[in-house]
């Protein structure tokens, strides 16, 4: 299933993350796990955001996916399923 994942990750986590190369690690690490479709970064309300849309395959993939942004860039991540325009026009042709 086609997922979002959103993180947002706090500034004084962000200021100590970018120049580390942690945030960047984090990215590498879950593109390790995951086909990424897209990833997305900027800022949110005064803090640093992430979405990543990614194909879930299992949901027992979750914790290894999100569990770096939670442990080294002390996020807070939403995972909500999502459509493309094509599963958008398969799902509408669907409803008959």
């Amino acid at each position: 299933m086609r997922m979002m994942m959103r993180a947002r990750i706090p500034v004084e986590a962000g200021n100590a993350a970018v120049p580390e190369g942690t945030a960047m690690a984090v990215l590498q690490e879950v593109t390790e796990l995951v086909d990424i479709e897209a990833v997305y970064v900027g800022p949110e309300q005064g803090e640093r955001r992430v979405m990543v849309f990614f194909d879930l395959e299992e949901s027992s993939d979750i914790p290894a996916i999100t569990e770096p942004f939670f442990q080294k860039l002390n996020a807070s991540v939403e995972l909500l399923p999502v459509m493309n325009r094509q599963d958008l026009m398969a799902g509408v042709a669907k409803l008959g």
